[in-house]
C-alpha cells in the first residue's frame, strides 16, 4: 500500500486519492453506505413509495394497530404512519447533506483564514469559543425565539454548531502539515504560500474533515429529532422523524407500535453514517 504523501514531493498520488475512499468498498465502510443508501432512497423515492399522502386522513381509523392496510399503523388523528415515516426522512436527508455541508464549508474557511492570518487567529478562535459556550439545545431554543420553529432554523443550528469543529479541525491540520519538511523544503525553492497551500497543505487535510463531516452528520440527526421533540423543530402537520417519535411517545400507551416505524429509522440512518466514519477513520490510521 502507498503511503499518503509522496516523501520526495510530499503530494497525494492518484492511489492515494483512490484509496482514501477504499475503506468504503467492503466490510463496515460498505455496510455503513448501504444502510444510509437504504434509507436516502426511501426519503427520495417517498411519492412512489408511501401507499398514501402524508396528511391524508382515514375516518374510523384513529391509533390503528399495523395491519395489511397500514403496514406500521395510524397515528391520533388517522394517517398512515408510513407514509408520514418515508416522507419524514426528507427533512432529515435536507438537513445532514445541506446544512452539515454549508457549517463544514463556513467552519474550513475560517479555520483556514485563521492558520493562514495570525492576525485573525485570536478573533476567530474567541468566535468559535462564544458557540461552543452555548449547548446546541440552547442555542436552538434561542435562535428558535428569533427565527421560528422549522427546517431554517434546524438548518441554521446544525450549521452554526458545526463552525467552530470542522474551524478547529482544519486550522489544526495546517498549522501541523505546514511544519513538514517537503512543505519547508518547498518553500526554500521559492515557492508561493498560495501554491503550497493549494498543492501540500489542502489535499493532506481533507482526509480528518472527512471522517468529521460523516460524524458530524450522524449528529445532525440527532440535534433535529432532539429539536422537533421539544417542539423547535418542523412544525405540523409536516412530518418529520423527530416529530413522529415526539408523537409517537405521546400515544405510546394506546398504540405501541407508533413510534417502532420512525425510530428504526434513526437507528439505521445513525448507524450507517457512524459506520462510515469508523471506516474512514482506521483506513486515516493505517495510513
Amino acid at each position: 500500500m502507498s503511503t499518503a504523501v509522496d516523501t520526495a514531493t510530499g503530494a497525494l498520488t492518484v492511489r492515494d486519492r483512490d484509496s482514501r475512499w477504499a475503506a468504503l468498498r467492503s466490510g463496515r465502510g460498505l455496510t455503513g453506505v448501504i444502510l444510509v443508501a437504504i434509507v436516502a432512497l426511501a426519503g427520495l423515492l417517498a411519492p412512489w413509495l408511501a401507499p398514501y399522502a402524508p396528511d391524508q386522513q382515514f375516518a374510523g381509523a384513529t391509533l390503528a394497530d399495523p395491519s395489511g392496510t397500514h403496514l406500521l399503523g395510524t397515528d391520533s388523528v388517522g394517517r398512515d404512519i408510513l407514509s408520514r415515516t418515508v416522507y419524514g426522512i426528507r427533512i432529515d436527508l435536507l438537513v445532514i447533506f445541506v446544512a452539515v455541508p454549508i457549517g463544514a464549508l463556513a467552519g474550513s474557511a475560517l479555520g483556514l483564514a485563521a492558520a493562514r492570518f495570525g492576525r485573525l487567529d485570536t478573533v476567530i478562535q474567541r468566535a468559535f469559543d462564544l458557540i461552543l459556550a452555548f449547548p446546541a439545545i440552547v442555542l436552538a431554543i434561542a435562535l428558535t425565539m428569533v427565527l421560528g420553529p422549522g427546517v431554517v432554523t434546524i438548518g441554521v443550528v446544525i450549521g452554526l454548531a458545526e463552525i467552530p469543529v470542522f474551524g478547529r479541525l482544519i486550522r489544526t491540520s495546517v498549522l501541523q502539515v505546514r511544519q513538514l519538511p517537503y512543505v519547508e523544503a518547498a518553500r526554500s525553492l521559492g515557492a508561493s504560500e498560495e501554491w503550497i497551500l493549494r498543492r501540500h497543505i489542502l489535499p493532506n487535510c481533507l482526509e480528518p474533515v472527512t471522517v468529521q463531516l460523516a460524524l458530524a452528520m450522524s449528529v445532525g440527526v440527532f440535534v433535529e429529532g432532539a429539536m422537533s421533540f421539544l417542539g423547535l423543530g418542523v412544525t405540523p402537520p409536516a412530518p418529520s422523524l423527530g416529530s413522529l417519535i415526539k408523537e409517537g411517545t405521546q400515544s405510546a400507551y394506546h398504540s405501541p407500535f407508533f413510534v417502532v416505524g420512525p425510530l428504526a429509522v434513526v437507528v439505521v440512518l445513525v448507524l450507517g453514517l457512524l459506520l462510515v466514519s469508523q471506516a474512514l477513520a482506521a483506513r486515516s490510521r493505517r495510513q
